[in-house]
């Protein structure tokens, strides 16, 4: 797989498989282009999928420095334009989905729907937003990562998913092993992009849209509330909603059908619409 080089010189890793309608998925914090396995076997039949390592995360750890929004949404649309991608449809999953939000915000042009996974417009609370997490939970996660980068990311792992919702021991070993394997950040660069997710707001960004939007969320995600997505789904004006039941954080690995279904549909709904 390739690597592709941004406006600043610097050179970032993406996976990308199959023809068609171009789905490119954006991962979360401490997280990597090998979370979206299952949408690589499962969609690249019919789509054409592309998925990046955000700066620091995965194959890119090697390119560190400057972590804000602004960036890594820059670093993103240089590769839409580089591979010439138009009508595509960009998918992000947690801080992907924020990613997203910017990235939306720079060049709706080419886009012709956005689908924000287990989303929030802010990870921590504000006055007037109290669906993200407190102060002092978001602190803790800095301490941890500080302390003891592995032991954070392992229990930030656990943390994705609710009891029960992981339904066969062997899945659970799938989808535990896949997480364990994932390239880890450095601690710089883990500390850089979560003081990046706390400090972000992507509020003033919602009412602007006019893309076709998805939400997609579990019912009971500890990690970002499902009240952030209704959020979002209330504001974005051209937005709906899929609710998982009985799901934490990460649909896409534990209902990966269900989830693979739903953007199967979300890209025909789009596509009839650009017809």
């Amino acid at each position: 797989m390739p690597w592709f080089e941004n406006r600043f010189g610097e050179k970032l890793w993406y996976e990308e498989a199959g023809s068609g309608i171009p789905l490119v998925f954006v991962h979360g914090w401490c997280m990597s282009s090998a979370v979206w396995q299952n949408q690589f076997l499962q969609l690249a039949e019919n789509y054409r999928i592309i998925a990046p390592d955000l700066r620091g995360h995965g194959k890119s750890g090697g390119v560190h420095g400057q972590h804000d929004f602004g960036r890594y949404a820059s670093d993103l649309s240089d590769l839409v334009k580089l591979l010439n991608l138009d009508a595509a449809i960009l998918i992000g999953w947690s801080m992907g989905a924020q990613v997203a939000l910017q990235v939306l915000s720079m060049m709706s042009d080419k886009l012709a729907g956005v689908v924000l996974i287990s989303a929030t417009p802010c990870f921590t609370n504000r006055d007037d937003f109290p669906f993200g997490l407190s102060q002092n939970e978001s602190q803790g996660m800095r301490l941890k990562v500080k302390r003891n980068l592995q032991r954070a990311l392992a229990g930030f792992h656990n943390r994705m998913f609710i009891e029960g919702e992981i339904e066969t021991v062997g899945a659970e070993r799938r989808i535990m092993t896949l997480l364990d394997n994932i390239v880890q950040p450095d601690e710089l660069d883990a500390v850089g992009s979560l003081d990046a997710l706390v400090d972000a707001d992507m509020r003033t960004l919602l009412d602007d849209i006019s893309t076709p939007v998805l939400v997609l969320n579990g019912d009971r995600d500890l990690i970002c509330l499902p009240q952030a997505s209704d959020y979002l789904t209330t504001r974005i004006k051209n937005a709906t909603q899929r609710i998982f039941n009985g799901c934490g954080h990460a649909i896409f690995l534990t209902r990966s059908e269900q989830f693979n279904a739903e953007i199967t549909k979300f890209a025909g709904r789009v596509r009839d619409c650009n017809a």
